[in-house]
């Protein structure tokens, strides 16, 4: 990307060009999981402008993200239905009439209640954004609907919580699948990417290189796994995490947990443990 300003890192309440017709606005949200915020993308101007991701229903930033589509937005697009990412979609149809995309939400507990998207997405679809295109690409694993989309003119990838910058993002079952992430991953290796624009944090510059940053750290964690398992033959996760994630801060092993119960789901998948009360059993 030739824009200036497209390697500005990502802070909290600022609103960034990255793109020749891309905007990041992020949102006030930031944590330990969401980094600086949620980012929300709008693309294009005018009355085929897309809002990408909108966010938080959170007043300031529906302002700011209505400031940049200079108020008329034709489609909004939720790349999932995580309460970071989708509640200001209600909010921006009521205000501007445009109509919400996306995946029906699934039912686990973790959802955005107000998410309801007036049309669904498939794969491959192509949505017009201003003489360009965006590709809808259905991604399950941190999500069973969740769907990055590539904008085709700069190859650009817009991610949502399918990759993150500086991190990587908590697989939450049983609706996230470690299994179907890993596949989702492999998967976008195959396409012609350009950089990545992630649903929290900067930039990435190369989508395959950090593509296979992702798959190496979530195998060499599944490696650790394995290890602990088979030199132990029978462990609960609560005696497991304090080993595999011992280079993770205390704090963060509440949410490293769910990543480790889907690590071993996906082992139980592959023949290679099973769960009996609880406790997982190494098979080999």
């Amino acid at each position: 990307m030739s824009v200036p300003e497209a390697d500005t890192p990502a802070v909290t309440g600022s609103v960034v060009r990255i793109g020749t017709a891309v905007t990041r606005i992020v949102a006030p949200n930031p944590g330990p999981l969401t980094g600086p915020g949620t980012n929300t993308y709008v693309i294009g101007s005018g009355e085929n402008c897309v809002v990408l991701d909108p966010g938080p229903d959170d007043a300031l930033h529906l302002e700011r993200i209505l400031a940049a589509s200079g108020g008329r937005i034709g489609r909004i697009l939720c790349t999932h239905s995580h309460p970071d990412h989708s509640p200001g979609a209600a909010v921006l149809r009521a205000r501007t009439g445009a109509q919400v995309y996306g995946l029906p939400a699934p039912h686990d507990g973790f959802q955005d209640p107000s998410y309801a998207p007036d049309e669904g997405l498939s794969e491959g679809e192509e949505i017009p954004v201003c003489g360009d295109r965006l590709t809808a690409l259905h991604t399950p694993g941190h999500a069973s609907n969740h769907v990055c989309f590539v904008l085709e003119s700069s190859r650009l990838l817009f991610t949502g919580d399918h990759l993150m910058s500086g991190s990587t993002v908590v697989i939450l079952p049983p609706d996230g699948s470690m299994l179907q992430y890993l596949g989702s991953l492999e998967r976008l290796l195959g396409l012609d990417l350009g950089a990545i624009a992630p649903g929290h944090g900067s930039v990435i510059p190369d989508a395959h290189a950090d593509i296979r940053r992702v798959l190496a750290h979530r195998l060499k964690r599944e490696g650790r796994l394995v290890e602990a398992l088979s030199r132990r033959g029978r462990a609960r996760l609560d005696e497991l995490l304090p080993e595999v994630y011992d280079d993770v801060p205390r704090f963060m092993h509440p949410a490293a947990r769910y990543s480790l119960l889907a690590h071993a789901i996906k082992l139980a998948e592959e023949g290679r443990v099973v769960e009996e009360e609880g406790a997982y059993c190494w098979l080999g």
